[in-house]
């Protein structure tokens, strides 16, 4: 059974949200921690994931808000050969984030190079922190299937999801799909050269 790498967005996933039922609900789930939950950095976030990663073998990532953006700046790093796929629900954009919450994070620009494993990108389309444009913008850039799934909000504790059985269902298709390119990837051909 391959490792689910949680990460949380800004303040972390505090009691009742969905990531923190999923570490109880999901076996060999784990949070990637960072120091400073109120101010996270990129440049002290990325390396954690990293040896998240290295620890792990391979794993999955099931990240929300701004954990998102920490999952693919993994596109281009060598770290990101261990990732089988990413579960990217509710992805914050950084201005508007920045706007939200001034001074809170240092981040850099938005990540947009095409993510090198099977994503899925889940958003709504009244999120304060992205738009629906926005997500389908990202979506395309970062070549991922992306669902919109209504009037969800931020898709956390405020907007109404505590255990969200969804979201499972989401990662067995992301895992399946990850399945089915491996299996392509190592498949001989059928014919002799």
């Amino acid at each position: 059974m391959s490792e689910v790498l949680i990460l949380p967005g800004l303040f972390g996933s505090g009691e009742g949200h969905w990531q923190q039922h999923w570490l109880q609900d999901q076996p060999g789930s784990h949070f990637v921690a960072q120091e400073d939950w109120d101010h996270p950095t990129l440049d002290s976030w990325l390396p954690r994931l990293e040896e998240a990663l290295e620890e792990a073998g391979e794993a999955y990532l099931v990240a929300h808000s701004l954990g998102c953006l920490l999952a693919a700046r993994l596109a281009g790093r060598s770290a990101a050969r261990r990732v089988k796929g990413a579960l990217l629900v509710a992805p914050c954009d950084l201005p508007a984030t920045e706007n939200l919450h001034p001074g809170h994070i240092a981040f850099g620009g938005m990540p947009t190079a095409p993510l090198p494993f099977p994503s899925i990108v889940v958003g709504s389309m009244n999120d304060a922190y992205m738009t629906v444009d926005r997500l389908s913008l990202f979506g395309r850039l970062w070549k991922a299937e992306t669902r919109n799934i209504g009037l969800a909000g931020h898709i956390n504790i405020a907007s109404g999801f505590g255990r969200w059985r969804t979201g499972y269902r989401l990662l067995d298709a992301l895992k399946m799909r990850a399945g089915d390119r491996r299996r392509n990837v190592f498949a001989r051909p059928a014919f002799a050269m």
